[in-house]
């Protein structure tokens, strides 16, 4: 009994450091574009603020084959996305990835994005040395509906990266 009683607590305070750490992260208005037929691919665009500092590390969901982290910069006249390790999430700031020229890319579509359904998302956030995982959901929304950000991305989709 006493052995139960000592793996309860023990447990309970494994749970309680995982809640603290995801409950100082904040993920907010993450939303994707429903998908055209034959599309494959799907940008994810959220914000996030981190009470103390920490980096957006890698992120996976069950919509897709591959997940991976991107920039994306302008380059004589042409957009340009490319892989990135890690985005810098300083302490308390919002970062806003579409606005930092940052997105989350889905790759290997299961199926087709729709309107009114939502992805999940278990992004990875390396906090100090520990490995946070906060679970989110991404809004799918109509090319109407989008985002400013999102008419870039509806003319990427056909691009190698």
């Amino acid at each position: 009994m006493n052995k139960i009683v000592k793996l309860c607590g023990l447990l309970g305070a494994m749970l309680l450091s995982v809640s603290v750490y995801a409950g100082d992260i904040q993920v907010e208005s993450a939303w994707a574009r429903a998908t055209a037929p034959g599309q494959d691919t799907a940008m994810v665009d959220l914000s996030i603020t981190s009470v103390k500092e920490a980096k957006l590390v890698g992120f996976s969901s069950a919509a897709c084959k591959t997940a991976e982290i991107h920039s994306m910069t302008h380059d004589n006249g042409m957009m340009k996305m490319r892989e990135v390790k890690a985005i810098n999430l300083p302490a308390g700031r919002r970062v806003v990835l579409g606005e930092s020229g940052y997105h989350l890319m889905l790759i290997g579509l299961k199926s087709p994005l729709k309107a009114g359904e939502s992805v999940p998302l278990t992004l990875n956030i390396k906090v100090g040395n520990e490995m946070v995982k906060v679970e989110a959901k991404a809004e799918v929304r109509q090319l109407t509906e989008a985002k400013p950000m999102d008419e870039h991305m509806h003319h990427m989709h056909h691009m190698d990266h």
